[in-house]
């Protein structure tokens, strides 16, 4: 079984939203999620939780996600 891909990414640095478009009988319908990337040794990891100094850019991501989806086309 093929596993989904996102309809889009936005990073900003370490701030990542993923967009996922889900088909509904609707039409299609958004979701995102967003995660800030960290490296632990190594590895990089995601983690879903902000500080202060990450919130102007979560900010940032959300509102190009939010552009992203509205112009978008669709066929619904």
């Amino acid at each position: 079984m093929a596993k989904q891909k996102p309809a889009n990414e936005i990073r900003l640095g370490r701030i990542k939203a993923t967009i996922w478009a889900n088909k509904t009988e609707s039409g299609v319908r958004h979701n995102v999620q967003v995660r800030r990337l960290y490296k632990d040794g190594d590895d990089w990891k995601e983690s879903d939780s902000f500080g202060r100094e990450d919130l102007p850019l979560v900010a940032k991501v959300l509102d190009q996600a939010h552009t992203w989806i509205y112009t978008e086309p669709r066929d619904e």
